[in-house]
Formats: C-alpha cells, sequence, structure tokens
C-alpha cells in the first residue's frame, strides 16, 4: 500500500488544499507534500492526526477491501457436458460455491435430465427459457413447461428430465451451493 497517495486521494476526495490539510493536523504544508510523495513516513501519532483531519481512522485507511464482481460475462461461464445424461450444464458465475446460491443454466437434449440430487438443507428455484421439462421430487412428477418456474425446499431426492422432443433450457438456482 502507497500511504501517500492514499492519503492524498482521499485529501482531494475531501476537496482539501495541503495546506487546508495542515492546518486541521497542526502540520506543515511542506511536511503533507512530502508524506504524500513517499519521501517521509509520519509517526503512527501524526497518521492518526492526518486521518482525523481526513474524517477517517486507521482501521478504515488500512482495510483493503476488494470490490467484488457484480457483471459476469460468458468469458466467466464454466461448462460441463454429460453425454450420458444429456445434458449441457453451465455454472452462470465462478467460485459461486462460495456463496449462498448458485445459479446454473442447464441444457437438457431429448431424452435427458439433470443428476438426482438427494435431500440436503436449502431450496430450489427454476425458471424454463425453452422447451419444456418434468420436474421429479420425491414421488411426486411436474410438468414445467416454457415461462414458467419451480420452487422447493430441498428435503426430498430431485431432478429435472427432458421427456419432449425439442431441447428444454433452465435456469436452476440452488440454495446453498449444490451443483
Amino acid at each position: 500500500m502507497n500511504i501517500g497517495e492514499k492519503i492524498k486521494r482521499l485529501r482531494v476526495k475531501n476537496s482539501l488544499t495541503q495546506e487546508e490539510l495542515a492546518d486541521r493536523c497542526e502540520l506543515t504544508k511542506g511536511f503533507i507534500s512530502q508524506v504524500e510523495r513517499d519521501l517521509t513516513s509520519p509517526s503512527i501519532a501524526t497518521l492518526v492526526d492526518i486521518l482525523e483531519g481526513l474524517g477517517t481512522n486507521l482501521k478504515d485507511f488500512f482495510n483493503e477491501t476488494v470490490d467484488e464482481k457484480l457483471v459476469f460475462t460468458k468469458e466467466d461461464v464454466f461448462e460441463n457436458e454429460n453425454t450420458e445424461l444429456k445434458y449441457n450444464l453451465k455454472w452462470l458465475i465462478p467460485n459461486a460455491q462460495k456463496n449462498s446460491m448458485e445459479p446454473i443454466l442447464i441444457e437438457l437434449e431429448p431424452g435427458g435430465r439433470s443428476k438426482e440430487d438427494f435431500p440436503h438443507q436449502g431450496e430450489e428455484f427454476g425458471y424454463v427459457l425453452q422447451g419444456s421439462i418434468y420436474l421429479y421430487v420425491g414421488k411426486e412428477k411436474y410438468k414445467v413447461k416454457k415461462g414458467e418456474s419451480f420452487y422447493f425446499k430441498a428435503n426430498s431426492n430431485h431432478y429435472i428430465a427432458n421427456e419432449g422432443k425439442t431441447k428444454a433450457s433452465v435456469i436452476w438456482v440452488s440454495t446453498p451451493p449444490n451443483f
């Protein structure tokens, strides 16, 4: 971390001149200039004074939070094809297993089906983008067509199957991550 550069960014963000910051901290404009150019390092006590003058503190100043990625592109997608079960699974969010939910896009060829998932804590949601599928939950079977969705607690074995003559595509979200 470049302390001087970060102090300068905060000073500019707060619309302060070097002189105004120096006055707030009872320091000289020259000293603030040297700190910002990393020509000198302030003592901890002086750094605390500078940060107070900038409206922050040591903890927040040194907290290096990394902005999380919010938008994902097709380059982020990881794909897995299962020729035996006739499906193509796309993980839409990389490393989603660390999150609370895991969205996928599953494309089922005619006669294709997902792997059977066993009971677990959490819930399942799906939205049929193309074609139609059958949702199997426990001993029950439900037809879900294009534009329709499903939602259930995952306390029974469950899977989806394409028993139609055209490809089916489903956005499927599992919580917690389970795919």
